[in-house]
């Protein structure tokens, strides 16, 4: 299924009225079944639906690895994930209730956003992986550079993981906590650790977008935006180094500001 989709309007543009056709975003609920069985349904964009599901999967933590997975399948021009894998039947079985993740906030460990960092079943983050202001400037300049459904619609949120100039993963969907899972789908499938990386993100540092982070053990994740005080909190408790509003030369680092180097 194609991600865009002609659909005509009425405009007004320098006091005339006028019909024109529009590019729209495409919006679908796609069902991931695991080992034949419902899991979950969610509200995405149809582009990159595979690695969502890896990424969505494993920062849930209901597979492990990329090795855990036996098969990924999409059905029904992606309405229907089709996913046989080696899966934690605890973590699966919270997710066996009928429920939709919608584009904003869903049902998972990392939409729950009334959950309190000391509720939140994940490891803190171990990795000394540092970066310098001058380099986050140069990588959110060309992070916004590199996002096409957004230009032609100006209705997605996008992401981008980075662990170096030759290897790097984008991602566009309606939902901000989906463009966290593609991209560092996209990573996993070519056998990187997103442990490694940076993560940059388009839209606000909420609780969900920064414990989307923390599941995937990102180390350092970056907005052109703010935080939220709960996004904020939870990343200090689990020592994510969270940087907003970079604007220019400009951001504010929120926390675990130790990873942010000036260069020599």
């Amino acid at each position: 299924m194609e991600a865009l989709a002609e659909f005509q309007i009425t405009k007004i543009k320098n006091g005339k009225i006028f019909k024109t056709k529009d590019i729209l975003i495409r919006e679908i609920k796609t069902d991931i079944y695991i080992n034949g069985k419902k899991a979950v349904s969610m509200m995405a964009t149809p582009v990159d639906l595979e690695a969502l599901a890896i990424g969505y999967l494993i920062s849930e933590g209901i597979v492990e690895n990329l090795n855990d997975f036996e098969k990924i399948e999409l059905k029904e021009d992606g309405l229907i994930i089709d996913v046989k894998a080696k899966t934690n039947e605890k973590k699966l079985k919270k997710l066996s209730e009928e429920a939709i993740l919608v584009s904003g906030c869903g049902k998972s460990v990392s939409a729950n956003i009334s959950i309190s960092p000391e509720e939140i079943e994940a490891e803190k983050i171990t990795s000394k992986k540092k970066i310098s202001p001058e380099e986050i400037t140069r990588q959110m300049n060309e992070f916004y550079k590199s996002c096409p459904l957004y230009e032609k619609t100006g209705c997605v949120h996008t992401a981008r993981i980075f662990f170096d100039e030759k290897n790097y993963f984008d991602a566009e969907d309606i939902a901000q906590h989906n463009t966290i899972d593609k991209a560092c789908g996209k990573a996993i499938q070519k056998g990187l650790d997103p442990k490694n990386a940076i993560m940059m993100v388009s839209g606000r540092l909420s609780s969900e977008m920064v414990v989307k982070a923390i599941m995937h053990k990102i180390p350092i994740l970056i907005s052109r935006t703010a935080t939220t005080c709960l996004g904020a909190k939870t990343a200090e408790v689990f020592n994510l180094t969270l940087v907003g509003f970079v604007r220019g030369e400009n951001m504010n680092i929120y926390t675990h500001p130790w990873r942010i180097v000036f260069e020599d």
